[in-house]
C-alpha cells in the first residue's frame, strides 16, 4: 500500500495580511518538503454543501460565502480573513479530506495526508476562528461516519486546543475527540474537565515549557484510550506548532516527536482498523519547523503503509 498527498493550488490563493502568521508561504513550504517523496498524488475536490453541512448549518455556509471579497481581504474577526478566492480553498481542505477518507476507506491507500489550507479545528458549528472557516477534520470524521463507520476518532495534536473539532463532534457518540495542547493559551478551551456529552472528549492540557517527555506521557496514556474506543480510522489533526521554534506557543518538540506521537498513532491503528489514518494540515507557523516535522510526518505514514 502507499500513502496519498492530497492538495491542490487553491489552496495557495488564501491571502492574509502581511504579517499574519498563517501565510501562503505555510503550504509552499510543506509542498516544496513532499516534493521528491514516493506519494500517490491527488487533487484535492472542492466540497459541496452537502458536505458541509454534515458539520455546519446552511446559513453558516451561505454567511461565509456572502463574506468572501470581491477584491482584497475582509477580517471576520482579530486573527481570520478571507480574500477572493478563499471560500473555494477552505472547499477544497474539507472536499480533500473527505476524498482522503474514501480513498482509505476504498483501500486504494494504506493512509492520506492532506497538505491543504485554511486549516479547519477551530471552526465552530457557526463561527470561523483562528483563521479557520470549516471544521476539516470534524468534516472527514462525520463523511466516515456517514459511509457506514461505527466509530471514528479524531487525534489533535496541535498546540492550540481544538475547540472547533470538539464543539462539532461534542454530542457525536460514534466520534472520540482527544486532543493534547497547551494551556493557558488561545482559545483558553480545553481542560480535562470538558468530556463531552458521551464522555468522548478528551483534553490532555501541557504547560508552558513542557517538551517530548510530558507529550509522550499524555499520549501514552491517550494510546490506550483509543485501544479501547476501537474506531474504524484515525483521522489527525496535524499541527506542528508544538514545536519549539513556532512563534505562537512555548512547547519545546522536536521533530522526534512528531514522528514518536506519529509512528504511536499509526501503530494503533495498525491495531485495531487496518493500519486506517487519514491527517490533515492543521498549525505551525516556523516555515523551517513546519516543513521539517511535515516531512517527517508523512515520511512516518509511509513507513506504516508500506
Amino acid at each position: 500500500m502507499t500513502t496519498a498527498l492530497i492538495t491542490h493550488a487553491d489552496g495557495l490563493e488564501h491571502r492574509t495580511p502581511e504579517g499574519h502568521p498563517e501565510r501562503v508561504a505555510r503550504l509552499e513550504h510543506v509542498l516544496h518538503a513532499l516534493a521528491g517523496l514516493d506519494l500517490k498524488r491527488e487533487s484535492a475536490p472542492e466540497a459541496g454543501d452537502d458536505l458541509l453541512r454534515l458539520c455546519h448549518p446552511q446559513r453558516y455556509i451561505d454567511r461565509i460565502v456572502a463574506a468572501e471579497p470581491a477584491e482584497g481581504i475582509h477580517q471576520l474577526d482579530a486573527d481570520t480573513w478571507m480574500s477572493p478566492g478563499s471560500v473555494r480553498a477552505a472547499r477544497r481542505a474539507a472536499g480533500g479530506a473527505a476524498l482522503a477518507v474514501d480513498l482509505v476507506l476504498d483501500g486504494a491507500v494504506g493512509n492520506a495526508f492532506c497538505a491543504t489550507r485554511p486549516p479547519g479545528h477551530h471552526a465552530e458549528r457557526e463561527t470561523p476562528m483562528g483563521f479557520c472557516l470549516f471544521g476539516t477534520a470534524a468534516l472527514a470524521a462525520k463523511h466516515a461516519l456517514e459511509r457506514g463507520l461505527d466509530r471514528v476518532a479524531v487525534v489533535d495534536f496541535d498546540v492550540h486546543h481544538g475547540n472547533g473539532t470538539q464543539d462539532l463532534l461534542w454530542d457525536e457518540a460514534r466520534a472520540l475527540f482527544i486532543g493534547s495542547h497547551q494551556m493557558p493559551l488561545w482559545p483558553g478551551t480545553g481542560s480535562a474537565e470538558e468530556r463531552g456529552a458521551h464522555d468522548n472528549v478528551v483534553n490532555m492540557p501541557l504547560p508552558p515549557d513542557s517538551g517530548g517527555a510530558e507529550m509522550r506521557a499524555a499520549w501514552s496514556a491517550a494510546f490506550d484510550r483509543l485501544r479501547a474506543f476501537r474506531p474504524e480510522l484515525i483521522v489527525i489533526s496535524a499541527g506542528f506548532d508544538a514545536h519549539a521554534d513556532d512563534p505562537l506557543a512555548q512547547l519545546n518538540w522536536q521533530v522526534e516527536d512528531f514522528v514518536w506521537v506519529t509512528r504511536g498513532l499509526c501503530d494503533v491503528a495498525a491495531d485495531i482498523c487496518g493500519g486506517k489514518v487519514v491527517s490533515t494540515l492543521e498549525g505551525g507557523y516556523d516555515l523551517s519547523a513546519l516543513s521539517a516535522s511535515a516531512k517527517a510526518h508523512v515520511e512516518t505514514l509511509m513507513e506504516a503503509s508500506a
